[in-house]
């Protein structure tokens, strides 16, 4: 399998100025052409350094790719550096370029520069693929076992040029199939569900691997890889693992594919034309962003109470006051109130609540910071249930918001009789 080498240049993302996406972007899309990642690396806007550590990675390597420094001012030092790492001997214009250069700062109402013009010309080794959103091209040099791509920094030029990157790769080396499959998963913690599928793991055939990938939000998306062969023999048996996988752990897998809860409830709702309803108090309205941060929305969700205040739990929501005084706001009874007000309010099929304390205060003598009560209504009844997490305040508001909506994943399912 051919490897490859990731690079970041500049001092803006070693100093935590700005954050490294173009990596992870990259590493995906050669990971699915069949090309093995074997580093990642930042370096810093200093020509000696650039030009000895790609000469290095390049000895390593098939591939490596750079952004970043390609930009018109004086610290964008990358183009120089690579000048003298491929030996090139002069600079030569690349006219296509300068043409998509003059069209993109004319849109924009600007004059063509010179420190513009400066960033079509390019070393005499390098050759080309065209940068249709920005200013500085695509430089690519091959050397005599390797080939070196340098690519923008700026994000969304970077990705829009990651097609043509690829279309070149893939005429120069005959690239093994990497074929995967994505399970997603809740209500087991990545070592359980290490535990659990220890013996399966182990008897994997030798060309496959599997990766756990927790996230607060959506659970442990497990990542099953096969290397080599054929990609329907593959496929084949992927299709048989995950069947096995299947008999082990049913009640934790809730999707396949890149999927997320709020996703999986959103079908749901749709495929029965049902709709949906949510009073949040701990978590905040994270659980209405969740759900209208994805298109079509408002076939199923109606809207939501953030009734932090016991004032609006009652006022706004019917809870029974006497309910919030005998057993507090963060109790089964307050939150089954909350889950049926505003169903009632909003005239939905479905309904969810939460009531937590996400800290660092707010703790009683009885009910502890992490501490947090969910219910799910529907015409069939409401159901609760606690969960405890001892995180700091951001993550447990994320622990609350998934624990909920798996939660009512399952209710919904329970009345469907899916489960």
């Amino acid at each position: 399998m051919f490897k490859a080498a990731i690079c970041t240049i500049g001092d803006e993302i070693l100093i935590g100025q700005i954050i490294d996406t173009n990596s992870a972007h990259i590493a995906r899309k050669l990971n699915e052409t069949g090309i093995k990642i074997q580093s990642m690396h930042s370096i810093s806007d200093d020509n000696s350094e650039i030009k000895s550590k790609l000469a290095e990675l390049l000895e390593q390597n098939d591939i490596v790719i750079t952004t970043g420094g390609l930009g018109p001012t004086k610290d964008d030092i990358t183009k120089a550096a690579l000048y003298e790492l491929s030996g090139s001997t002069h600079y030569v214009e690349c006219e296509a370029q300068t043409q998509i250069n003059k069209k993109l700062l004319q849109a924009r109402g600007l004059e063509l520069l010179d420190i513009n013009k400066e960033q079509s010309m390019l070393p005499n080794k390098a050759e080309v693929i065209l940068n249709h959103k920005g200013t500085a091209p695509i430089m690519v040099f091959r050397f005599e076992k390797s080939l070196l791509y340098s690519l923008p920094g700026v994000p969304f030029e970077a990705l829009a040029a990651l097609d043509d990157v690829i279309k070149d790769i893939k005429e120069h080396f005959q690239t093994e199939n990497i074929s995967h499959r994505v399970i997603m998963t809740y209500g087991m913690a990545e070592s359980a569900l290490a535990k659990r599928l220890d013996a399966w793991e182990s008897a994997l055939p030798a060309n496959a691997h599997l990766a756990y990938l927790p996230n607060p939000l959506t659970g442990v998306r497990l990542r099953l890889s096969i290397y080599g062969g054929k990609q329907e023999d593959n496929a084949a048996e992927l299709d048989e693992l995950v069947a096995s996988l299947e008999q082990i752990i049913p009640d934790a897998i809730y999707a396949y594919g890149d999927d997320n809860l709020e996703h999986c409830i959103g079908e749901l709702l749709l495929t029965r034309s049902n709709t949906l309803s949510i009073a949040e108090s701990c978590t905040g309205g994270k659980l209405s962003s969740l759900f209208t941060a994805m298109p079509g929305c408002s076939s199923y969700y109606l809207g939501s109470v953030t009734s932090y205040a016991n004032e609006v739990k009652s006022g706004v929501l019917g809870v029974n006051p006497e309910t919030i005084s005998r057993f507090g706001a963060v109790s089964r009874e307050c939150v089954e109130e909350m889950a049926m007000g505003v169903r009632r309010i909003c005239g939905s099929d479905f309904s969810l609540a939460t009531s937590g304390i996400a800290g660092p205060g707010g703790a009683t003598a009885d009910k502890s910071v992490g501490l947090v009560w969910v219910a799910a209504a529907s015409e069939k009844g409401v159901i609760s249930t606690s969960f405890q997490f001892n995180n700091d305040r951001i993550r447990n508001i994320e622990r609350f918001s998934s624990s909920a909506l798996y939660f009512l994943l399952k209710k919904i399912k329970s009345d469907y009789n899916l489960l």
